[in-house]
Formats: structure tokens, sequence, C-alpha cells
């Protein structure tokens, strides 16, 4: 099984740790949020509710980790096809910035999160075993529900979707 990168708090590589147990314990590690623009909608995805955290939460179009000898915008691109069947896009990175949330006991998010943003108006080919579902969405709309309904957005979307929002507009 391929390991994560662990990264200090300048996103250079420390190590490498297989990807739960960096979650339990936790350890500062690359990863990667991916949002999908067409005709000013965000695509959301509804995380399939057996993941192993935030199962049944709307986030961004795609998100996880480059793995150990990968580049992360390879790791983007490779996830995109994998858990939406996008293929032909050219995400571009908008910023990035570190975060940290405890699920429960031994089970954490600390991640250096690099957020990519691009167009996309072919078809979606939705992995279930990743997503429940997936919805376009105008941004005014978006804004008020992350105002309004917070509870029903995974923690790092919370802090990422307003700056993409303020980016783009």
């Amino acid at each position: 099984m391929k390991k994560i990168i662990l990264v200090d708090v300048f996103d250079r590589p420390i190590g490498a740790m297989e990807k739960m147990e960096a979650h339990a314990s936790p350890k500062l590690h690359r990863a990667f949020s991916v949002f999908l623009f067409h005709n000013g909608k965000m695509l959301l995805q509804q995380r399939a509710a057996h993941k192993y955290h935030s199962g049944g939460l709307w986030a961004n179009a795609c998100c996880s980790h480059p793995v150990e000898e990968e580049e992360t915008e390879g790791a983007v691109l490779r996830r995109l096809e994998e858990e939406l069947g996008v293929g032909d896009v050219a995400p571009k990175e908008l910023f990035s910035f570190v975060y940290m949330h405890k699920f429960r006991e031994n089970l954490y998010e600390y991640e250096y999160d690099h957020v990519y943003a691009a167009d996309w108006s072919g078809a979606l080919s939705v992995d279930k075993a990743e997503v429940a579902a997936v919805e376009w969405m105008e941004f005014e709309e978006l804004a008020r529900r992350l105002r309004e309904i917070p509870e029903k957005f995974a923690p790092w979307f919370l802090i990422a979707a307003p700056c993409v929002l303020n980016n783009i507009s």
C-alpha cells in the first residue's frame, strides 16, 4: 500500500505514513481539494455514507492525498478521473491552507490542503463507492447554505469554499 506524504508547516516533505495511521496520530500531511465550475455554478459532492469520516456531508468535487513519489497535480488528475470520470481538464492551484479537525478519538484531519479549480462542462461518471450524490449549485445558493446549515458540509469545505468563492467573483 502506498503511503501519503508527511510535511512540515512549509509543505516540505519529511516522511511518509499509511493514511489511516496519519489520521489517527495526527500527523500533518499533504492533501488537495478540487473545485469544478460551469456556468456560474460549483459542483458539490455528497460523500458516501460509509466513508471513514464526513460520510453524507457535502464538499467540493473531489479531495484526496498524493502518495509517495506523486506530484500533487498528478494526484488531482488521477482522483478526478477515478471519482467523477473527469478527464482532459487543466486544474489551476488557487491557494493552500493548513487545518486540523478532530472527528473523534484517534481520528483527525491535519492537512496541508492545496486547493485547485477548473471549469468542466462534460459528463460525469460518479464512483458510487466514493460519492453518494452530486449537485451543481449557484454561488449565491451555496453561500446561503454555508451560512444557514454549516453542519451539512465537511469541515475543510467550510474553510475553503468561501475563499474559493472570493477568489472567483
